[in-house]
């Protein structure tokens, strides 16, 4: 068993992620006003609105001129912090892939791993300070458990799925450090982070798609 990710696919998962970051634009926004400026939501989303009209365009890359040029776009595109957090993420996972043509089980936990470091080192945060780290890193870690266990693809893939969405969740328990909710009285404990939820969405769908590759 195994699954292997091409250009083409990882343009697809992009499609799917826009279409799942704009359809929740509401509930995400929603959740900004509660512990920040509220306008999260519109710089992703229009940061994706973007690469899923480029993806025709995407798709014929090589892997790393589709990061290079997902993240440039990212940075241009993205309002306020995240845009510079998800380009540098992109350009540095894109190292990974040079002279790759396929994304497999053990490169896609080195991109994951690589846009999680680029993202706290040029954010200077960590996990627990209540961002979108906090479901990038348990879903890195449980990743690198699962291949340290050995477990099946598929089960390795649905269990770091549900170590992002459990992250995400547990944003609600944490107190901001980094961002406007960290200077509210309850620094925005009880409130998911807009952030993290976002980051879950992506890597819920981006998952989903691996798995729906795993041969059988």
């Amino acid at each position: 068993m195994g699954f292997q990710l091409t250009s083409k696919d990882y343009a697809e998962y992009i499609r799917l992620a826009y279409q799942k970051i704009h359809e929740n634009g509401d509930y995400i926004t929603s959740l900004d006003a509660a512990t920040g400026d509220g306008d999260h939501w519109a710089n992703l989303d229009s940061g994706f609105r973007r690469l899923n009209e480029m993806a025709g365009d995407l798709e014929t890359m090589s892997l790393f001129d589709e990061f290079r040029q997902i993240g440039r776009t990212m940075m241009s595109v993205i309002g306020g912090s995240s845009g510079v957090l998800y380009g540098s993420a992109y350009l540095e996972a894109a190292k990974i892939l040079e002279d790759k043509e396929t994304i497999a089980n053990r490169e896609l936990y080195q991109v994951l791993s690589a846009m999680l470091e680029a993202i706290m080192s040029r954010g200077n945060a960590k996990p627990g300070c209540k961002t979108m780290i906090d479901s990038l890193y348990p879903a890195v870690e449980c990743y690198k458990a699962c291949m340290a266990e050995g477990v099946s693809d598929t089960e390795l893939l649905e269990r770091v799925k549900q170590a992002a969405l459990d992250g995400a969740e547990n944003t609600r328990n944490m107190e901001a450090i980094k961002g406007r909710a960290s200077y509210q009285r309850e620094k925005g404990l009880g409130n998911l982070d807009p952030g993290a939820v976002t980051m879950s969405y992506q890597l819920e769908i981006l998952l989903n798609y691996a798995l729906g590759k795993v041969e059988r």
